[in-house]
């Protein structure tokens, strides 16, 4: 299978703010949270290309589905932390899309920001009734690939 190798580290950031509905008892967030925050910032980067997950159902007739993932869990969020989820092409295939996404912390004091996730996610686009991978339509490709 060809794959093509991109690296859109500047591609999509989604703003996050911790919740006490996140975290633990300890004010830690909780180890799955950071998984749907990944979630998230891939359904608003898919989003801020023009397409609705539920419109690719009925009118494309796909649905792009995570095949797997992994998470280096480098330091922890805290309540009340504003983190930036990053959403970035890692590689695109005829099926399926690697994602490279980081979560980091912001400190607005320093000026900086400190790398809590590491994560890889490959998602793999499926016809929505058979769920069997799909090749991922030439236009929703051409944007993926920043073709269009």
């Amino acid at each position: 299978m060809k794959t093509e190798t991109t690296e859109h580290l500047h591609g999509f950031i989604l703003p996050v703010r911790v919740y006490y509905e996140d975290t633990d008892a300890g004010r830690v967030v909780y180890h799955s949270n950071y998984i749907n925050f990944m979630e998230r910032a891939r359904t608003e980067w898919l989003r801020s290309l023009g397409y609705e997950q539920d419109t690719l159902i009925h009118e494309q007739g796909i649905v792009f589905v995570v095949r797997s993932l992994q998470v280096d869990y480098l330091k922890p969020a805290l309540f009340n932390d504003l983190l930036q989820v990053e959403a970035a092409i890692h590689e695109l295939g005829r099926t399926s899309v690697h994602f490279r996404q980081n979560i980091w912390r912001m400190n607005k004091h320093e000026n900086a920001r400190e790398h809590l996730i590491a994560g890889i996610v490959r998602v793999v686009c499926v016809d929505a009734e058979s769920f069997r991978p799909k090749p991922i339509p030439a236009e929703i490709r051409g944007k993926f690939s920043g073709e269009h």
